[in-house]
């Protein structure tokens, strides 16, 4: 959890103003429906975990255990509807490494084993470019003000 706060508080700088940060915090964070699941994963470097992401075959598009309102723990048909790459967070001291890259191809990777033919995830200003160079695009721009200010989110696709 503390490299998720710490990557929401540092990366979106330059991206969202202070008060978008901190309502960013009320629809960000760790879904443990992941954990249950066994689709969440840590990304290790000498010992350290550095970074975490995971991949959802369940409707939920974004949000963590906290967030009102975005649950959806239905289960996604492969044949027919996208994965979710969730919850994808590296520790600013190590950002731009190649670790979040790794994430999501293990993510990716992951989701075709189960048959899923694409992934859907809501990127974050800051994480958009990331995901573009992945392949992504967007399909959907939304404002989420379920903490206070608006903050600017992209629903991105990919074919896998």
């Amino acid at each position: 959890m503390a490299i998720m706060d710490a990557a929401i508080g540092t990366l979106q700088q330059g991206f969202l103003d202070p008060a978008q940060i901190e309502s960013s915090r009320a629809v960000m964070g760790l879904d443990r429906q992941l954990v249950d699941d066994g689709t969440y994963f840590a990304a290790e470097l000498d010992g350290e975990i550095v970074g975490c992401g995971g991949w959802s075959r369940r409707a939920t598009l974004y949000g963590g255990d906290h967030s009102a309102g975005l649950r959806e723990p239905r289960l996604l048909d492969p044949a027919s509807e996208a994965a979710r790459v969730r919850a994808m967070y590296t520790d600013p001291a190590f950002a731009r490494r190649g670790i979040g890259r790794a994430l999501l191809a293990h993510c990716e990777a992951q989701a075709r084993k189960e048959g899923f033919a694409s992934c859907e995830l809501m990127g974050t200003r800051s994480g958009e470019p990331l995901y573009e160079v992945a392949g992504y695009a967007v399909i959907e721009r939304i404002e989420d003000d379920r903490g206070g200010a608006p903050v600017p989110l992209a629903r991105m696709r990919k074919a896998l």
